[in-house]
């Protein structure tokens, strides 16, 4: 089960240190990174993540940078301090902002791995036009991994939606990482494409997200080992050690 576990990303979206670090302690060894977003480093900042990766785990960081290269450059480098295993940044911020994130992380020992953000999870296709979009949001989600790739940034995140479509077009060049998960029966909430453990990792994804249907469960832990047995049973046998 030590190779599902690894892939389990538990989203710790919680207001204050206190509520991290009680998740942190109730999920220690059942998930293999905790993903801090914006409300939390925005409440904690750095000293947070400091704190959770000196306890031995692994901080998955999803700030999902965008911005002028050289403004994206410098907060990466200031990400990879703290000791990071992943960061984002939004593949919308083109080519230059993406190449500008990657030279800065290879320029520190250890970097984290690079994820480029396509579209959003909760964006559904009404919202995608809202915003300019023409595209299907395959077609979308395609072309902004496809800047990604470019780039030669490792790690996309994506909807499980357009990970069959992402996974035959590009590969294993790119370490996918779905969000939007949702075991059977569990609410969809304010996410519009959602998929379930099984259905991710047989679609091909590296690694999952999931946040409410864990930390709201009365039993944390055991919401992840579910999950966990879920992708273990997707894994190849050899890698179910």
């Amino acid at each position: 089960m030590r190779e599902a576990r690894s892939r389990l990303i538990v989203a710790v979206d919680v207001p204050n240190r206190a509520a991290a670090m009680a998740a942190v302690d109730r999920l220690a060894g059942h998930v293999g990174y905790f993903k801090l977003g914006l409300e939390i480093f925005v409440s904690e900042g750095p000293a947070l993540v400091r704190e959770i990766v000196g306890r031995g785990e692994k901080v998955f960081l999803d700030l999902k940078l965008h911005d002028i290269p050289n403004t994206v450059a410098g907060a990466v480098r200031a990400a990879c301090r703290l000791g990071i295993s992943m960061l984002t940044l939004h593949a919308g911020g083109g080519r230059r902002m993406l190449e500008a994130a990657r030279e800065a992380a290879e320029s520190v020992p250890s970097p984290p791995l690079l994820l480029a953000v396509t579209a959003l999870t909760s964006l559904s296709l009404d919202d995608a036009r809202s915003i300019g979009v023409q595209d299907e949001l395959a077609g979308w989600a395609e072309r902004l991994a496809g800047l990604a790739r470019e780039a030669r940034i490792p790690g996309l995140v994506a909807s499980a939606h357009e990970l069959p479509h992402l996974r035959r077009k590009f590969g294993d060049t790119i370490v996918f990482v779905i969000p939007g998960i949702r075991p059977g029966g569990a609410p969809t909430q304010d996410q519009a494409r959602t998929a379930t453990p099984a259905e991710a990792i047989s679609g091909g994804a590296g690694y999952l997200v999931v946040g409410r249907p864990i930390l709201q469960d009365p039993d944390p832990a055991c919401a992840a080992d579910r999950i966990v047995e879920e992708i273990a049973a997707q894994l190849p046998k050899s890698q179910k050690l």
